[in-house]
């Protein structure tokens, strides 16, 4: 699949555990991340990240505070705190904002038991506390809230997503 070369990409490293977002050949963000503590995969159910080229099909969240709990994605009206990670340790929670992906690659990451957009695959924000740069997650690309709402600020619906093993 060929990038426009002016257009915005969003790159995730399975293996480094980074995500960057590419301006034409500039990089102008990156960070790290926590993706799937099943690692990598395509089947529903199986709580891997997908792999391959998807699109921002939705921005959730916009004018949020940070550390607005979402479920459903759908703001709870709730601010989390590190309490609630005490009465619900096994949660991942999705906070501040979402970008919701769906997947381009037919029979890859999406349409059947692959479809990256009806497992709800998001890059999404998550508590401080939680480690960034090893798997952890349920499936979604998480990052810190900062690094969340700066990802959110600078990338447009639409925006093209890639996830790699491998440094793209």
């Amino acid at each position: 699949m060929m990038v426009d070369h002016g257009e915005d990409v969003v790159t995730v490293s399975l293996s480094e555990q980074r995500l960057s977002l590419k301006r034409g050949a500039k990089v102008i963000f990156e960070c790290a991340v926590s993706t799937a503590r099943n690692g990598a995969g395509e089947i529903k159910d199986s709580e891997c990240t997908p792999r391959g080229w998807h699109v921002i099909r939705a921005k959730i969240g916009a004018g949020c505070a940070a550390n607005t709990v979402f479920v459903g994605r759908r703001a709870t009206g709730e601010i989390y705190q590190s309490a609630m990670a005490q009465q619900q340790p096994a949660r991942d929670w999705i906070l501040t904002r979402i970008l919701w992906l769906s997947g381009l690659e037919a029979g890859r990451n999406r349409l059947g038991d692959v479809d990256t957009m009806r497992r709800y695959i998001y890059i999404h924000g998550c508590p401080d506390e939680v480690p960034m740069g090893i798997p952890g997650s349920h499936g979604c690309i998480r990052m810190h809230n900062r690094d969340m709402i700066a990802l959110f600020d600078r990338v447009n619906m639409g925006a093209r997503v890639l996830i790699s093993e491998l440094n793209p």
